[in-house]
C-alpha cells in the first residue's frame, strides 16, 4: 500500500458531540503505530455499533469520550493496508501503555479476476447508492479552517455543522452552521468570499454531482492500477486517473475489489476518507483540503505586503442521524464566508467536545495566534465572539 500520507493541516478533532446525558464521561486516548513504531494518521477508531469514535490525528494520536455503558463494547480500529484490531473498552483502559500496534496486511490479488481500471471506477459510481446511505439522513461534523499570510498564523475558525444528506451519489443537501467560534483576526487582507468554504468539500469530490467548474467526466480519464491495499478484510485496488486534457491533474481512488466501495479519494490537495457505518454502508470519516490563493487575485493595495496567502481546512464527522424523525437542519451559513458568521458563543458546547490531542500543526497555529498580542486563544474566543 501507499504509505505516503499527506501530513496536512491541522488541529484534528475527535468525534463525540456534547450531549445532555448525565452519565459521567470517560476519556479514551492513545497512539496508533505500525510495526516500525511509525504513527499512522487518519485511522478510524471507535465503537462502530453505536457510532461513537474518532480518527487518529496526523501524528497517530486519538482521543474521544465514552460512558460506563460502553465498557463492555469493543473498541475497533481500522485503517487501509492494516489488519483490523479490536479490544474490549474496559480492557483497553486497563493497559499501562496506551499504544496500539497495527500489522500490515499482505495483499496478493489474483490478476485473472481483475477488471480494467476504468471499469472499477464506473462500477464504484454505479454502486454508490448501494454502498452509501442514500436515504435522507443528518451528518454532523466539526469543520476547521486556518489562514496563514507570509507563513504566519493569522486566523482560525471552527464551525459545528449539520448537513441533510442523501449520500455521496446525490447533490449536497441543506447545511446549517449550528455553532461557531473564531480567533482574533490578524489578517492583512480580510477576504469575504460570499460562500462557506465547506462548498469545496462538495465540489472537489469527483463522485458527487455538482455544477461547479470542478466537475469532471471520469470516463474520459486515463486509469491505471498503481497498487493494492485492504480494508477490514476486503482487497482494495489503488487506481490513478489522469485528465487527458491536463496531464498534471490526477485523481486517485481506493476501491474494494468485491463491493466496489470507495474507501479513500485523493484529488490534488483534497483527501476524503470513508469508513463503515453500523448499517454496513460507507460514511465520510475525514476530509481535508489546503490551497494557496493566487497572488494575481490579491487586491493591488495588499500585494506589497503579501507574498502568499494560504488556507487549510479539515472536517471530522461526529454523528450520523438516520432516524428521519430526528433529522433537523435549519439552513444557515452556506452562502456566507465562515469568518463572517456571527453566532452566539457557547463555551459549554466547545468545552464538552472531546478535543483531540494537539498536533504539531495545531500547536504552531495556536502559538502564532497567541504571540500576536500575547492573548491566549481561549481568551480570544471570549473577546471576539458574542
Amino acid at each position: 500500500m501507499k504509505k505516503t500520507f499527506f501530513l496536512t493541516l491541522i488541529f484534528l478533532s475527535a468525534l463525540i458531540p456534547f450531549s445532555g446525558n448525565s452519565q459521567s464521561k470517560i476519556e479514551i486516548n492513545g497512539l496508533i503505530l505500525d510495526e516500525s513504531n511509525t504513527p499512522i494518521p487518519f485511522v478510524a477508531v471507535g465503537i462502530v455499533e453505536k457510532y461513537i469514535g474518532t480518527a487518529s490525528t496526523e501524528d497517530g494520536e486519538f482521543s474521544f469520550l465514552v460512558t460506563a455503558a460502553e465498557m463492555q463494547d469493543s473498541l475497533s480500529i481500522s485503517s487501509l493496508g492494516y489488519n483490523p484490531f479490536k479490544i474490549k473498552v474496559a480492557d483497553y483502559l486497563k493497559l499501562a501503555k496506551k499504544e496500539i500496534i497495527l500489522t500490515e496486511t499482505v495483499t496478493e490479488l489474483d490478476e485473472v479476476k481483475i477488471l480494467k481500471p476504468g471499469e472499477y471506477v464506473q462500477l464504484a459510481k454505479d454502486n454508490l447508492k448501494d454502498n452509501t446511505i442514500n436515504k435522507p439522513h443528518q451528518v454532523e461534523l466539526l469543520y476547521r479552517s486556518a489562514t496563514t499570510e507570509n507563513g504566519n498564523a493569522k486566523f482560525l475558525v471552527e464551525n459545528y455543522i449539520k448537513i441533510k444528506s442523501r449520500g455521496l451519489g446525490n447533490w449536497f443537501g441543506p447545511m446549517q452552521v449550528a455553532e461557531s467560534r473564531k480567533s482574533a483576526d490578524y489578517r492583512i487582507w480580510k477576504t469575504d468570499t460570499k460562500w462557506h468554504s465547506i462548498n469545496i468539500l462538495d465540489q472537489f469530490n469527483p463522485l458527487r454531482p455538482n455544477g461547479s467548474d470542478h466537475v469532471r467526466n471520469l470516463k474520459k480519464f486515463i486509469w491505471k492500477k498503481t497498487g493494492d491495499s485492504s480494508f477490514e478484510g476486503e482487497d482494495v485496488l489503488i487506481l490513478e486517473g489522469t485528465n487527458p486534457k491536463n496531464q498534471s491533474e490526477k485523481i486517485i481512488f481506493y476501491i474494494g475489489i468485491d463491493t466496489y466501495k470507495v474507501y479513500r479519494i485523493e484529488r490534488g490537495n483534497s483527501l476524503y476518507i470513508y469508513k463503515n457505518h453500523r448499517s454496513g454502508k460507507l460514511v465520510l470519516s475525514y476530509y481535508r483540503h489546503d490551497w494557496d490563493f493566487p497572488k494575481n487575485k490579491i487586491p493591488s493595495e495588499y500585494k506589497h505586503l503579501l507574498n502568499e496567502t494560504h488556507y487549510k481546512a479539515e472536517a471530522f464527522v461526529y454523528k450520523i442521524v438516520t432516524d428521519k424523525k430526528k433529522v433537523r437542519v435549519i439552513p444557515y451559513g452556506i452562502d456566507m464566508d465562515m469568518g463572517m458568521i456571527d453566532l452566539p458563543y457557547k463555551p459549554n458546547f466547545w468545552n464538552n467536545l472531546s478535543a483531540p490531542p494537539d498536533t504539531k500543526f495545531y500547536k504552531k497555529i495556536k502559538d502564532g495566534l497567541e504571540a500576536m498580542y500575547g492573548v491566549p486563544l481561549e481568551k480570544q474566543y471570549q473577546l471576539v465572539n458574542k
